[in-house]
């Protein structure tokens, strides 16, 4: 198991986010799948995803590069190794290391895909500069990350929701020992990319909007990692009793105020890529 100093949210080789990241990717497979499909990916090219959690993303960049091509999945996490392992294309190679120690040798890629994955870094700079090291000549940087602007779940009810999300930022404030400003932080990807001294840096932010009637893969992403998985109890402490009992309604599939069974639910959340070339 790779030893590594834990991330900024106590990421280690221990840490699972498999369900969470399953969930994720399907909710969102077709916002991320046009971002892939942006890059102008060709056949034989060689990829790295850093980061890669439980794998979906690596059958869709192998699609992308055909059989001439090389993909690679890099992850921390024993658990989403494994997972990535179980479900990847025959020779696609799933790795377990810590980013800032890859066990790749250097000027191996054409693109590098990373998504929500440096925002976990204490050092953010340093890991792309890493995997800057990675790429060969004229090589890309893939940096994608959600919620770059703040998600809209009630959007009959700015009030409750801009509680939650405070509450949520206490919670990490007061679970992890960082604040704000260290959370906030990931919103500067396109610095992160220019202070590495990538060329050509550019930017696009796509819209991943929903409404009811939803898919079963959006209810699905919504309620288990949204609704119970980042609020839940953990947000008791952060409302006031009549809030949390607002919000638990809302929260609630057996409860006719259920949020996701509302004519007027509107979903908003953003997934940005920015690019830059070596």
């Amino acid at each position: 198991m790779p030893n590594s100093t834990p991330g900024l949210l106590d990421d280690t080789a221990a840490r699972d986010y498999s369900r969470k990241l399953r969930l994720f990717n399907a909710f969102a497979e077709p916002e991320l799948r046009q971002a892939m499909a942006s890059l102008g990916l060709e056949p034989g090219m060689r990829v790295l995803d850093a980061g890669c959690g439980t794998g979906e993303a690596l059958e869709w960049l192998a699609l992308e590069v055909g059989a001439q091509g090389l993909v690679v999945g890099l992850d921390l996490a024993s658990a989403h190794v494994a997972a990535a392992r179980a479900a990847v294309p025959a020779g696609t190679a799933v790795l377990q290391a810590d980013l800032s120690k890859p066990p790749l040798a250097a000027a191996s890629f054409d693109l590098i895909w990373t998504v929500n994955t440096v925002n976990h870094l204490r050092d953010p700079l340093a890991g792309v500069k890493l995997l800057g090291n990675l790429l060969r000549a004229g090589g890309r940087i893939a940096l994608g990350q959600s919620s770059l602007l703040p998600d809209m779940v009630f959007a009959w009810d700015s009030r409750l929701e801009r509680l939650t999300n405070e509450a949520v930022r206490r919670y990490y404030r007061d679970r992890y020992r960082v604040d704000e400003r260290e959370l906030a932080a990931v919103r500067s990807i396109v610095g992160l990319l220019r202070r590495a001294q990538l060329r050509e840096v550019g930017v696009r932010t796509l819209v991943i909007e929903r409404v009811t009637p939803l898919r079963p893969a959006d209810e699905a992403y919504l309620l288990e990692a949204i609704f119970r998985g980042t609020w839940g109890e953990r947000l008791r402490p952060y409302l006031s009793s009549e809030d949390y009992e607002a919000l638990s309604h809302l929260c609630d599939p057996m409860d006719h105020r259920f949020a996701l069974q509302r004519p007027d639910f509107h979903f908003l959340q953003t997934f940005t890529l920015a690019v830059g070339r070596i």
